[in-house]
């Protein structure tokens, strides 16, 4: 069972409402930089199944990932993997890497990108109307993150290639 969206306090200055990345995956800022003097954010998403995230990499920032609830299909450069709940990756800086929920059911991924100034990119992919895709790869582009290419995975939704909206 998947728990609800609000059960994890945000950080008072991060806002209230959960964001949409693509239909299918959302995200709410638990952490902004702003509480950190820029040092880390973290945010959480929640993800259906086929969901996942384009071949990317940052030139500025670590990530590290914790899953809290499902399965991940996880690549960090030449490693795959498969991470469950209670299960954590870090990614360097400079290092490509993607992950997809392969799964039947929802996943909820903690976040944490240090430096923390991809709220910023977040906050903004999350304001977007409609599949604005050349937003999101130039958003992507001034935060010094490259998108390399689709999904390594099969008949995956992405930004490269969202769901329909309902």
């Amino acid at each position: 069972m998947l728990i609800p969206e609000k059960r994890l306090p945000a950080a008072p200055d991060a806002g209230p409402e959960w964001r949409e990345v693509t239909p299918g995956e959302r995200f709410i800022i638990r952490v902004p930089a702003a509480a950190t003097r820029g040092i880390y954010t973290m945010l959480e998403i929640l993800a259906e199944p086929r969901n996942g995230v384009p071949m990317h990499v940052h030139a500025n920032e670590e990530e590290h990932f914790v899953i809290l609830e499902g399965t991940v299909n996880f690549v960090r450069g030449d490693d795959i993997s498969e991470l469950s709940a209670g299960d954590s990756v870090t990614v360097t800086r400079g290092t490509p890497h993607a992950w997809c929920n392969l799964s039947d059911g929802p996943v909820r991924v903690l976040i944490i990108f240090s430096p923390g100034h991809l709220g910023r990119t977040f906050r903004l992919i999350g304001s977007l109307q409609g599949n604005d895709l050349a937003a999101v790869l130039e958003s992507n582009e001034s935060d010094g993150s490259t998108v390399l290419g689709p999904p390594p995975f099969e008949n995956i939704y992405s930004v490269l290639t969202p769901r329909a909206r309902p």
